[in-house]
């Protein structure tokens, strides 16, 4: 079973923003695809299970950046 959300994160301004992002979210286990609009601060992530608010927000935390939903 896949499953797809779509996250909003702060402070994102530059393609090396994207790349944190990506890399730490798809560094997470159940994480399948990443895509990061870096206009709109939209993560969207398919993974083979739905992930918790904490596992999501600590993988932004660690890029360095804010979930805002």
């Amino acid at each position: 079973m896949s499953t797809t959300h779509i996250y909003r994160v702060n402070g994102m301004t530059c393609g090396h923003c994207v790349g944190a992002v990506t890399r730490e979210v798809t560094a997470l286990e159940p994480v399948t695809e990443v895509h990061v609009e870096l206009e709109t601060g939209d993560v969207t992530v398919q993974s083979t299970r739905p992930l918790t608010h904490d596992e999501i927000a600590a993988a932004i935390d660690e890029a360095g950046y804010e979930l805002v939903s």
